[in-house]
């Protein structure tokens, strides 16, 4: 999902236009209908001038009162047609947009959800969010402000250019002398915003992914006061975001003051040959006060058409860079066909060799079986690939080599989400949503009853304290859990592992930074959770794991040592090692 590189976007891609065009097919009927609509205003709005030139010339001059009538009640229905067509060309263009990128962001969104998290261990969170949210709202003004009103207005100016030369072509020439250097200022205009909305698409997605992290780091920032320092990258980034936009006004200020000048010097040109054709006869009144009207529809359009150029131009740069994350080739392999709805929790690895980035092994030719209703312990120093066995079992990251087995079936034999719905997952750092605990328990799972909650938060011992929160189940939880403890937000995991009823159970050092009382919590409730149950635990404090069936002792993704707390004490090797220094320091302390 990274940045396109705009500046080699070609000037027009036809292919990438003609995708963002199919993206309004399930909504046929709102285009045709904005079109259709188009199409009337470009004939309503120029029939306004000719009418005022007809109630000129056949009314006020020759003073008749009952024609000025009928072309005055004429013109005022004609306006009120005009108002009528342009609210519903607004509201359907409008309304076009937004259901256009109410589908695509969903799309989007539920595409991300099957990509690897190989994906966003590499992506900043606030790139993925411009993708979702700022490049998909900016192909919503492709439909609302681009397209479609560049449709309208073309067909306005060729209805008004007809009209002027069917009145008086000789004049009509002469206002189209000041078009070469109205052609040349949009050209430079169309050029020079192009680059500026570039930048600043580029400083908008640097300033999401800054903010970003820093907001979900600021614990660390203040630990280390360091907030003069990221203030000051902060000013940094945020100036050249700044910068970007300024480029974009300056060229705003340039251009509507000189297509300012063109349209007074288009009007003045009309004027001084025209009075002289009125003079002579060659041309009337009304003519000429219908073309000063038709100069101001004719420019406005003209001056208008540069900057919705450059909305479709943004737009389908912020197309082709939603289109690369749609189109990204990073999903899940997810063609197994059996369910595990039924599993009882037996796992083999036999050979299994992993690597995030697909070279460097931090899992080595890994093999171990556990019978169903084991308990296996997974030990060894930070980086010995303990959490990489978790995520290639839930099948996170895909393995290089080798095979894993669940029930003697290999895992990929499973459909994805049934095979992840029988595995609970308890990590160390509990990741808890905005919403109230039960939202957070139950993940708005409607087949998970409120009485299977009370249930499970009981048998885990997490209901005394739940119950003392206000609003107890129903207490608002902020985003990731900030106003409940490291224990609390542990147990409402434990309690969400349970309600899920899963086969297999894994705890990832959940003990590891939690205070004395709530540790003693989460063990009773670790006990309740692996009754019956295929258990792995990763634990540094080895007082949790002596009644395992199974310690594993990994070193630099190799398994050193395997068995039973007893067995790998009389090895007096690795185990060995970390069982003597954990608990000498424990008794000095």
């Amino acid at each position: 999902m990274a940045d396109t590189n705009s500046n080699k976007t070609r000037f027009f891609d036809y292919s990438l236009f003609n995708r963002i065009l199919k993206l309004a097919l399930p909504f046929k009927a709102s285009f045709i209908g904005a079109t259709l609509l188009a199409i009337g205003l470009a004939i309503l709005q120029p029939l306004q001038p000719l009418l005022v030139q007809q109630t000129v010339d056949k009314a006020i001059l020759n003073f008749d009162g009952n024609l000025l009538m009928k072309y005055s009640i004429i013109l005022v229905a004609l306006l009120c047609v005009n108002v009528v067509f342009r609210y519903y060309f607004i509201f359907v263009t409008n309304f076009l947009g937004q259901s256009i990128i109410r589908d695509l962001r969903v799309k989007v969104f539920k595409h991300q959800l099957g990509l690897k998290l190989r994906v966003f261990d590499k992506t900043p969170i606030g790139t993925a969010t411009t993708r979702t949210i700022n490049d998909v709202e900016t192909i919503n003004n492709v439909f609302s402000q681009g397209l479609i009103n560049i449709i309208a207005d073309l067909l306005m100016i060729i209805t008004i250019l007809i009209i002027m030369f069917v009145s008086d072509w000789r004049l009509t020439l002469v206002i189209l002398t000041t078009f070469p250097m109205l052609i040349y200022a949009t050209y430079w205009f169309k050029e020079s915003i192009k680059k500026s909305y570039q930048k600043v698409r580029t400083q908008v997605a640097k300033l999401n992914a800054f903010l970003q992290e820093h907001i979900s780091g600021m614990y660390v920032i203040q630990v280390f006061s360091a907030e003069k320092k990221e203030l000051e990258k902060f000013k940094i980034i945020n100036d050249e975001h700044r910068n970007a936009n300024v480029d974009a006004i300056w060229a705003y200020s340039i251009f509507f003051p000189i297509i300012e000048i063109i349209t007074a010097t288009a009007l003045g040109l009309m004027v001084w040959f025209g009075a002289g054709r009125v003079i002579n006869n060659a041309t009337s009144i009304g003519v000429l006060i219908a073309f000063i009207m038709y100069i101001n529809m004719l420019f406005r359009p003209l001056r208008m058409l540069a900057d919705k150029f450059n909305v479709i131009q943004m737009g389908m740069v912020a197309a082709e860079r939603v289109f690369n994350v749609i189109d990204l080739k990073a999903q899940i392999k997810n063609t197994g066909t059996k369910t595990a709805n039924t599993i009882k929790g037996a796992i083999d690895f036999k050979n299994v060799w992993f690597a995030y980035d697909g070279e460097n092994h931090v899992i080595k030719d890994v093999s171990f079986s556990l019978n169903a209703g084991e308990t296996l312990a997974i030990v060894g120093a930070t980086g010995a690939g303990k959490s990489s066995i978790i995520n290639i079992l839930n099948r996170f990251y895909p393995i290089q080599k080798g095979a894993m087995f669940i029930d003697g079936v290999n895992v990929e034999e499973y459909q994805l989400e049934s095979l992840r719905s029988k595995i609970g997952l308890v990590l160390q750092d509990v990741f808890l949503f905005s919403g109230s605990v039960m939202e957070n328990i139950t993940l708005r799972n409607k087949n998970i009853s409120e009485a299977a909650v009370y249930a499970a938060a009981k048998e885990v011992g997490a209901d005394v304290f739940i119950e003392k929160l206000p609003g107890g189940f129903d207490y608002k939880v902020m985003e990731r859990g900030a106003t409940l403890s490291v224990g609390q937000r542990q147990l409402v995991s434990f309690i969400r592992a349970l309600v899920f009823n899963p086969s297999i159970l894994i705890l990832d050092e959940a003990t590891s930074s939690v205070d004395s009382e709530s540790e003693i919590l989460i063990q009773n409730a670790t006990e309740q959770l692996v009754k019956n149950r295929t258990s792995i635990v990763i634990a540094h404090r080895l007082s949790t794991i002596q009644n395992a069936d199974k310690i594993m002792v990994l070193d630099k993704g190799e398994i050193k040592e395997l068995g039973t707390h007893a067995e790998l004490l009389a090895l007096n090797g690795y185990y060995k090692n970390l069982f003597d220094m954990q608990f000498s320091t424990a008794k000095v302390a």
